[in-house]
């Protein structure tokens, strides 16, 4: 499935979660997906997207890793469905709007939190996607700048 349709699904998915436990593992299939888009873009991408794509691939494996994989099968796992990107500017615009929702989504289960623990998790995870969303808009960037510079070329 191209990365548009598994971002769509995942916002779908992330709006219908119930709990602080289903929310926070579709925050992780949400970093998970942002993984493997990066890791995309890192190995066939545009080339001056390939190092802010590395840094993309590392900082959403630091989210997962701080909100921990959830029990999930291979086939319920979005990233692992991930079979191109299509159109790259599309799919980071979609990628950066499912992050900052991560991000929104986070803040209100870190503010209900019963325990430390969680806010803890949720906060650091806040973190992670919001680092993320950073390198996705520095990638939109570039490619609006190298689009520019074609232009006048």
């Amino acid at each position: 499935m191209d990365a548009v349709r598994l971002i769509g699904a995942s916002r779908r998915a992330l709006m219908r979660s119930g709990d602080a436990s289903e929310t926070m593992a579709e925050a992780w299939q949400a970093q998970a997906l942002a993984q493997a888009i990066g890791s995309r873009l890192a190995v066939s991408g545009p080339p001056e997207l390939r190092g802010e794509a590395l840094g993309l691939t590392e900082l959403a494996g630091r989210g997962c890793g701080v909100l921990g994989a959830p029990a999930l099968d291979v086939s319920s796992l979005r990233a692992a469905q991930l079979t191109g990107l299509g159109d790259a500017r599309l799919a980071l615009l979609e990628l950066g709007g499912l992050l900052g929702e991560v991000g929104i989504t986070l803040v209100g289960i870190a503010c209900a939190a019963a325990d430390e623990g969680t806010y803890w998790q949720c906060m650091e995870a806040i973190d992670a996607a919001d680092e993320s969303r950073d390198r996705v808009l520095e990638m939109l960037r570039r490619l609006a700048v190298r689009d520019q510079g074609a232009a006048t070329g």
